[in-house]
């Protein structure tokens, strides 16, 4: 517990120096994030070691950002960027993939080439939409473009998931499968392991659309501010976890139950209250990328 809290300490140290710094050079509080994780890592001063505690508690911060995110866009917004997600985001997927699987291919098999595509096909949806926000750019029309092929980027990685299974048999002719802790979705039969990842971006939806109202007014109902920060943490750690068990990203079905609360006259109060969170634990996230 002690070495938890130092190395928590040391990160939140190194954020609080560093960001102020990079923001008054107008370098921007990403820049700075990752700075900070640069010197105090292994190829710096060294003070961290063992990261994996923290990291596993600041990939919330990833998790929340998109949960806010969905926040901001009501569906028939999203409807009406349906062609640029599309167009713009598949087009931007495919062809990376292609020419990256290409050039991989000059020193690899293909199967591992083409993985090597489809992965550099992606880009951070943490650190480009945390720029954006900071330099008021979301809501412009290249800023919607960013996040079109962000979010196209964001659902080929369930594609991507259940095909680098099928890569991996070709290559090592046998698949190696990690389930959950709790469930172990691979047990399943195949079209079993369908109808319950269907069952479960239908449960967020219908939660999100009709469940999530009632019990948000009842906690609204308390006067206990505390309460209703709680539920709205539950509420993210909650899909966060049903994502985790069927195999698939949390940061996605996050998102997808902000873009179903975006009608919510919630919607504020729930900004409000994650956001606090969702900062600290980003900026975390961000210096602990630089320690591997």
């Amino acid at each position: 517990m002690e070495y938890f809290l130092l190395q928590l300490f040391i990160f939140l140290a190194a954020s609080a120096i560093a960001v102020p710094v990079a923001k008054r050079l107008g370098l921007g509080s990403v820049l700075g994030y990752l700075i900070a994780g640069m010197i105090i890592g292994p190829f710096g001063i060294s003070l961290i070691g063992d990261v994996e505690e923290v990291m596993h508690l600041t990939e919330f911060g990833v998790v929340m950002m998109l949960f806010l995110v969905g926040l901001e866009l009501r569906p028939s917004m999203l409807w009406q960027m349906r062609t640029p997600i599309l167009g713009m985001g598949g087009m931007q997927v495919v062809l990376s993939s292609i020419v990256m699987a290409a050039i991989a291919l000059w020193a690899l098999p293909w199967q591992q080439a083409l993985a090597v595509g489809l992965i550099l096909s992606l880009s951070s949806t943490a650190i480009v939409l945390q720029t954006l926000k900071e330099k008021a750019l979301m809501n412009t029309a290249p800023g919607r473009s960013v996040f079109s092929v962000l979010l196209f980027q964001d659902l080929a990685v369930i594609p991507m998931l259940a095909f680098m299974p099928l890569l991996a048999t070709l290559v090592l002719g046998e698949g190696d499968h990690h389930g959950s802790v709790l469930f172990d979705i691979n047990t399943l039969p195949a079209y079993l392991q369908v109808i319950v990842t269907v069952l479960a971006v239908i449960s967020i939806l219908v939660l999100g659309r009709y469940g999530s109202r009632p019990i948000f007014r009842a906690i609204a109902a308390t006067g206990v501010r505390e309460i209703f920060v709680a539920a709205a943490l539950a509420l993210v750690v909650g899909i966060s976890l049903l994502m985790t068990v069927v195999g698939l990203s949390p940061a996605l079905g996050t998102f997808l139950a902000g873009v179903v609360l975006a009608d919510s006259e919630y919607r504020h109060e729930l900004e409000s209250d994650i956001e606090p969170f969702k900062g600290l634990l980003l900026g975390v996230f961000f210096i602990s990328i630089c320690q591997g």
